[in-house]
């Protein structure tokens, strides 16, 4: 990981530009973003480049994914298994966190057996 790790965001339009105006966002030489605004019309191909893309590179070291977004994806995020970059599943606006869904704390109770 490089000396200045930075956190990715996916997810709808009003987190994303949250953490923009919080100064998150980030463009580099080759115009490779760290963030990805999901909306109706954005393919789950798209969410899953943008996912796999945020996983392998060495400059992120969060992904905050709304987990509405990380519904459509959830199996690409149930199989990934590193501690860098950490995932961590956020509520948006319009829905609501369900701690039932997130697969970083479901792995949690799981290593520490509490249910």
């Amino acid at each position: 990981m490089s000396e200045t790790a930075l956190v990715a965001v996916i997810g709808d339009e009003d987190v994303v530009t949250g953490f923009l105006l919080a100064g998150v966002g980030q463009k580099d030489k080759k115009k490779n973003e760290n963030f990805l605004v999901v909306d109706s019309k954005t393919s789950q191909a798209k969410i899953e480049t943008a996912f796999k893309s945020f996983t392998t590179r060495n400059d992120i070291a969060i992904i905050m994914i709304t987990q509405k977004v990380a519904d459509e994806i959830r199996y690409l995020i149930d199989e990934y298994h590193q501690v860098i970059p950490t995932i961590l599943e956020i509520p948006s606006k319009d829905h609501p966190y369900d701690p039932k869904k997130d697969s970083v704390m479901l792995k949690v109770k799981k290593m520490t057996g509490s249910d």
